[in-house]
């Protein structure tokens, strides 16, 4: 068994998503003591955004004459897509900043949509290839929406990272959310042990 953790807040240790990614992980490894785990910081070593020499790579595939900036580009490509490929399991953290996700992230998902790797497109539409695996996405928020009218004008957060993972064919998406961090202490406190419980029992089956 192989997991993938993404970490993407660049607050390090004054993050909460990194320390809910950090516990799913290791609730992970306690009912997987012989899984392995790949770890990449998106935020410490960011994908550069997306400019005209880099797309012609990262979404359109050329792979001749490339200039050395292309060549790095279709490294990177192929081993963001190889670490997802390869995993069993993938933590995802992401905070919500300006109701979506941050640009780093954003960034790092342009990278896995590779036609002919983790989609392609059929006569009948767009067919995602990258199933057959579990995502859990830590979803941190410093204010309150899911259950509210606010949740469906304001949340290009978790609706786009499950429209995006559904896109490659990983419907298998648990949310493991903690809002309201920036409400005050006793918010905060409320928000991260309801989370904590969450995590508590998502590997009790593979424990057992």
């Amino acid at each position: 068994m192989k997991l993938l953790h993404i970490d993407s807040s660049p607050l390090a240790q004054a993050s909460v998503s990194r320390q809910l990614t950090a516990a799913v992980v290791q609730a992970w490894q306690q009912a997987n003591p012989s899984g392995e785990v790949v770890y990449r910081d998106v935020a410490a070593d960011a994908p550069a955004h997306l400019d005209g020499e880099l797309l012609a790579v990262a979404k359109f595939g050329a792979d001749q004459n490339l200039t050395p900036a292309q060549q790095a580009e279709r490294a990177l490509v192929d081993t963001l897509v190889d670490e997802l490929l390869s995993a069993d399991v993938v933590v995802i953290g992401a905070p919500m900043y300006n109701f979506s996700v941050p640009s780093q992230l954003k960034s790092y998902l342009d990278r896995l949509a590779q036609p002919g790797r983790t989609f392609r497109y059929t006569e009948s539409g767009p067919q995602g290839l990258a199933g057959g695996r579990k995502v859990i996405v830590v979803s941190t928020r410093g204010g309150k929406y899911a259950g509210t009218p606010y949740e469906a004008a304001l949340d290009h957060q978790e609706a786009y990272l499950k429209g995006f993972l559904g896109f490659l064919g990983i419907t298998d998406v648990t949310i493991v959310r903690a809002e309201g961090v920036a409400m005050g202490p006793d918010a905060k406190a409320g928000a991260l042990e309801a989370a904590n419980t969450q995590i508590g029992g998502l590997f009790l089956a593979d424990a057992a």
